[in-house]
């Protein structure tokens, strides 16, 4: 049985009952412990371990404009962004990583708090691109749902040359960061990741009608650092942004 067969047995528990979940990621990431009690800068990985998308709709086409890069190009991060976007499309749930803007969280991160991982982007992105265009002839980001998916089920599987070894494991989490992480940090655009979840926002307190209203309670819409108590710092990404001299 393959890792994507076995998320289509994959339940969620609420309470003493046990309920079927359908097959949407949305789904598998809820049950997998992504809830209201996250904040910060980064969610730890779902504990399925594939996130392959089996159903999904196409992204929306009020999808936001690409927001100046850091430290990707145009090209790696228009191929980031499509492996976003299978790993948590849209669907009939809502938004995904796409509209949260998932992949310039990364690119942020990558001048920042993910540095260690940028030769690992610059080298896996283009083989991922390299290897969609040799199995379908079309570059990544142009290759229709089921091609997509495939070429990540490959991914996945150790099966594309030239990738950095745990690169799936690793683009994977970092979506489910830049999907769900505090808005402050480049991901979760508008809060379409928290509104995915229920989770209310940001509160330094609460009053026992606020923990009883649970996940009904009206969103905050508020990063962390909107209050006074949070601190900022700004990490900036080194010349050349971690390329060697001449490499575009």
């Amino acid at each position: 049985m393959t890792e994507i067969d076995k998320n289509k047995k994959y339940k969620k528990h609420t309470g003493n009952q046990e309920n079927p979940i359908d097959n949407s990621r949305r789904d598998l990431l809820k049950g997998a412990g992504l809830g209201a009690g996250m904040m910060g800068a980064a969610i730890a990985g779902a504990a399925s371990s594939n996130l392959i998308a089996q159903e999904s709709i196409a992204p929306s086409s009020t999808a936001p404009e690409r927001e100046a890069l850091e430290v990707l190009t145009a090209r790696e991060a228009e191929i980031l962004e499509a492996v976003c976007n299978t790993l948590v499309p849209s669907d009939e749930n809502g938004p995904g990583a796409l509209e949260a803007r998932a992949a310039h969280y990364i690119d942020r991160s990558l001048g920042s708090h993910n540095a260690e991982y940028r030769n690992d982007y610059f080298e896996s992105l283009l083989a991922i691109d390299a290897y969609a265009q040799k199995m379908y002839s079309v570059e990544f980001p142009k290759l229709n749902e089921s091609q997509s998916i495939a070429v990540v089920t490959a991914l996945q599987n150790n099966e594309i040359e030239d990738c950095t070894p745990g690169f799936f494991a690793l683009v994977r989490s970092h979506t489910i960061d830049g999907t769900f992480c505090d808005p402050y940090y480049g991901g979760n655009r508008e809060f379409v990741g928290w509104d995915l979840l229920r989770y209310p926002g940001v509160r330094l307190s609460a009053s026992e009608s606020d923990v009883a209203a649970g996940s009904s309670l009206a969103p905050s819409h508020q990063s962390a650092y909107d209050n006074a108590a949070y601190t900022k710092q700004s990490l900036r990404p080194s010349p050349n942004n971690g390329r060697e001299a001449g490499n575009d």
